[in-house]
């Protein structure tokens, strides 16, 4: 349901005044106006969708206006002005776009949480592909050059003497403990 409150400020035309004192008597504004807005707002207001009053105010403002004061001529009324002084929508309509809001806000979440979960799969795969050509070609490098693993022994145990190396703690290692294997021929060679 829709409520709207219009402020207008009509006057008689004054040629014509004796005439519609005939016709229409000394109250003619609390007889013919009411009506005649009622009238001419239902028909608007029918014109247009609940969004479209919102969105649309101005061209609805003018239409009723228009229309209204075609309409008060009839009567010999003059209107100076005919504006919209509110518009509002009941409780249940409010609650409803409210509503439809909320859905739509979680239908949006919801899409995105799904091309989150797409992106971090094809992420996986990526990563997943990723490291098996890694290994396929530490593979290749083993088996053409064995003296690669000798070597990444060497680094590591670089590493593990700088990190000992920087520590508060003193701690004396043997090759052994470090399982370099020092003594073994194919270390030498």
């Amino acid at each position: 349901m829709v409520n709207i409150s219009l402020r207008v400020l009509s006057r008689p035309n004054a040629l014509e005044l004796p005439s519609m004192y005939q016709r229409l008597g000394l109250d003619y504004e609390e007889r013919v106006l009411p009506s005649i807005v009622n009238e001419v707002l239902k028909s608007v207001v029918a014109k247009f969708n609940a969004s479209q009053l919102i969105t649309q105010r101005a061209q609805v403002s003018l239409l009723i206006r228009r229309e209204l004061t075609e309409r008060a001529k009839d009567f010999s009324l003059i209107l100076d002005d005919v504006a919209i002084t509110e518009l509002s929508f009941s409780r249940e309509y409010t609650a409803a776009v409210e509503a439809k809001q909320v859905a739509q806000q979680e239908a949006q979440r919801a899409q995105f949480l799904v091309e989150k979960a797409k992106q971090e799969q094809r992420q996986k795969i990526v990563q997943a592909e990723g490291e098996a050509e890694a290994a396929r070609m530490l593979g290749e490098a083993l088996s053409k050059n064995p003296g690669y693993i000798k070597l990444r022994k060497i680094r590591a145990a670089q590493n593990i003497s700088k990190t000992i190396a920087t520590s508060q703690n003193r701690i004396y290692l043997t090759a052994d403990n470090l399982v370099l294997n020092l003594q073994d021929e194919s270390f030498t060679r």
